[in-house]
């Protein structure tokens, strides 16, 4: 699913065999408790998933952050409130998590993800940056 939009085609691996970077990857993250990998199924079929960090920190107080990232839904699955489910579930588990603040990023293309975020009540508070190393 990560390879399956306008982006995640240019940057990702679709082949059949899963390279051993996800997998380590995959390792990784199912090893940190404040990671958390949400894969939503529908019989056999996977239709959603996303990735969520809980991040502690010392501003706000020593509040803690939820983030989301890596948010897909199956092609034949968009518009089917998905997504909303999805991210009240989040929502949900960062409450859980003592979270003050859920966050996320979104590539500037992403223009229907942007109303999609906007419609769940998001701002757009910050301008963010990247380095690729």
């Amino acid at each position: 699913m990560l390879a399956d939009d306008m982006l995640g085609a240019t940057r990702e691996n679709a082949a059949p065999a899963v390279d051993e970077c996800y997998r380590a990857a995959f390792a990784e993250i199912d090893a940190d408790p404040n990671q958390f990998l949400c894969v939503v199924e529908d019989g056999q079929q996977i239709v959603g998933t996303m990735q969520l960090t809980f991040i502690p920190g010392l501003s706000r107080h020593g509040a803690k952050r939820g983030q989301i990232e890596a948010v897909r839904i199956a092609r034949d699955r968009r518009g089917g409130k998905l997504g909303e489910a999805m991210f009240a579930w989040a929502i949900g588990e960062c409450r859980a998590q003592g979270c003050s603040l859920v966050q996320l990023t979104t590539d500037k293309a992403r223009r229907d993800a942007h109303r999609f975020y906007d419609r769940l009540g998001f701002e757009p508070t910050h301008v963010g940056y990247k380095l690729k190393i």
